[in-house]
Formats: structure tokens, C-alpha cells, sequence
């Protein structure tokens, strides 16, 4: 049987063409010094402005307390809060719309962070699904929905 390229034997340390070994592939944008850079955003965008580094440190802290969460509780306890908030009417719309308005900051927050990586096409879905929340909430408070 005629051996094809594959089957020929490898030299000792390397790897087939596609495999990054076990310590996976380089950061994205890592520098050959060990340093890392900003990995590179669609489009070849600009480097983030001063408020946006800032808005990202910020977000550090209570990304790295969602991180260390179950991933359950991510998903249910938004999902909690926005089902009791459309069901609170009456009397108690008001509360349904402090409860919107907690899922309605959380979906704008992870947004706002996620938005430098987002192609155009992303940032139109995303955007409608924040401002029609948050008429939602609008409308909870004037008592009408």
C-alpha cells in the first residue's frame, strides 16, 4: 500500500498542520514579548477610547463575580425577575417595572461590553431588543401594559 503524506512518521515535538497542542491556540493579539494587546476587532477598529477602558475596568469586578456563578443562576434569575415583572399588574405595576428595569440595565450592560466585537447586523438586533425592553418598562410604569 503506497503511504500518502499523512501516514509519514512525524519528527518527535511536532504536530499535524491544525493542532495547537495542549496549550491551545496564542492569545489573540499577544505580542512576542508575553505581553498582551487588545485583541483585534472587526473592521480593523480604532483603539477604545479613554471612558470605554474605563467602562471595562469597571465591568471587571462584576464580570468575575458573574464568572464564578453557577451558570443556571445566570440564565434563571433574569429570566425570573423579567417573567414577574410582566406579570405584576395593577396595584403593583410599579414593582414589575423595577423588575424590568434590573433585567432591562443587566441586557444593556453585557451589550454595551460586548458591542466592539459585534458586527453590524449583531448591534441592530441587540439594539432593538434593549430600547423595545425598555419601552416595555416605560409602559409598565404608566401603568399600561
Amino acid at each position: 500500500m503506497a503511504s500518502s503524506k499523512g501516514d509519514e512518521p512525524r519528527k518527535k515535538g511536532s504536530m499535524p498542520s491544525g493542532v495547537r497542542g495542549p496549550g491551545g491556540p496564542p492569545p489573540v493579539g499577544a505580542s512576542g514579548k508575553g505581553g498582551q494587546q487588545r485583541p483585534n476587532l472587526p473592521g480593523g477598529a480604532p483603539a477604545p477610547s479613554p471612558a470605554r477602558q474605563r467602562f471595562e475596568e469597571l465591568s471587571y469586578g462584576p464580570l468575575r463575580t458573574l464568572h464564578s456563578m453557577p451558570r443556571w443562576i445566570i440564565v434563571i434569575a433574569p429570566a425570573i425577575l423579567l417573567f414577574g415583572g410582566l406579570i405584576l399588574t395593577g396595584p403593583l405595576s410599579w414593582l414589575g417595572g423595577l423588575l424590568l428595569l434590573v433585567v432591562w440595565a443587566f441586557i444593556a450592560w453585557l451589550t454595551a461590553l460586548s458591542w466592539p466585537a459585534l458586527s453590524p447586523g449583531s448591534r441592530a438586533f441587540r439594539a432593538l431588543v434593549v430600547l423595545a425592553l425598555f419601552g416595555v418598562v416605560v409602559l409598565k410604569f404608566m401603568g399600561r401594559f
